[in-house]
């Protein structure tokens, strides 16, 4: 008997030390699921942040691949040859720098932005093909804005996909 109320105060202590542990264990464990749920949370709103500046910038490109705001660039003073030279250069380096932003976007969404990028290329050669070359650069700018406005809003049509994508996402 002796021997058993050498350890009472152990036991007395053990009794009062083992709900503090289970509880202290369950705080640890909703504090490290909440920590968990809050780096998820951030991450998606870093994520949703990235692809709205994606969309952003990949609108901004679209704009400005606009063969009304293409006709702007570049000295007037250029060969027909010169001036589609020139802005097929800055179309692709532009396109190129943005290419990144292909990992935020749908799949669908860069197709389409690269169909417009390409479908604003070919219609300036086909235009160019069409005049034979016998024309200045300010009666080229006109034919390739008619021949834009003749066919179908390819750009715009982009733009309002990117629109009605950016909505849904965030």
């Amino acid at each position: 008997m002796a021997n058993f109320s050498e350890y009472l105060p152990y036991a007395f202590a053990l009794i009062i030390a083992i709900p503090f542990l289970v509880l202290l264990r369950q705080f640890v464990h909703s504090y490290i699921t909440l920590k968990n749920q809050e780096i998820k949370l951030l991450t998606v709103k870093s994520n949703s942040e990235n692809k709205a500046h994606s969309y952003e910038r990949m609108t901004l490109f679209l704009e400005r691949i606009k063969p009304s705001n293409l006709i702007q660039k570049f000295d007037k003073k250029l060969e027909v040859h010169e001036f589609i030279f020139l802005t097929e250069k800055t179309i692709n380096e532009e396109f190129e720098y943005n290419s990144s932003q292909q990992l935020y976007l749908t799949k669908n969404a860069w197709k389409n932005i690269v169909d417009s990028k390409n479908a604003v290329i070919e219609l300036l050669h086909k235009t160019y093909e069409g005049i034979n070359g016998h024309t200045d650069l300010d009666e080229f700018k006109t034919i390739f804005i008619m021949n834009y406005m003749e066919g179908d809003d390819y750009i715009a049509i982009t733009i309002e996909d990117l629109r009605k994508e950016i909505l849904i996402i965030t």
